[in-house]
């Protein structure tokens, strides 16, 4: 069983960055697949980024070239560093963990592990 504790979100605006950081309760976070989803009020929750234990990335397209996932270089660590920053990315920010290799699809199946949230506000 692994708890995923998410932190780092707050309110900014339109073109800024925040760093959001996900912190696991295993030293072996590195074997799993790890993933950014983010959920705005009346919309499905959708993944935002994902990295794999070899450290290979993918990214939704609304995201790509303005979010960077990374893995830290404590075992149990990983972040999301969000720039460029806009309205629409509005949302509750989970981090999630699936065992095995990664499921490449934006959506929540094969994550067995979530966080509680991260708030991310960005105002026009």
């Amino acid at each position: 069983q692994i708890q995923l504790a998410e932190s780092g979100g707050g309110s900014v605006q339109a073109g800024g960055s925040l760093r959001l950081s996900c912190a696991a309760s295993v030293s072996t976070y590195r074997e799993y697949c790890a993933a950014w989803f983010r959920q705005a009020p009346g919309k499905e929750r959708v993944r935002v980024a994902l990295i794999d234990k070899y450290g290979r990335t993918n990214y939704n397209d609304a995201v790509k070239g303005r979010f960077t996932i990374s893995r830290g270089n404590a075992k149990n660590t990983m972040y999301l560093q969000m720039n460029s920053l806009k309205p629409e990315d509005t949302a509750m920010y989970y981090c999630a963990a699936a065992g095995g290799q990664c499921i490449y699809g934006l959506q929540e199946i094969g994550y067995a592990y979530w966080g509680q949230g991260t708030q991310v506000t960005v105002s026009s």
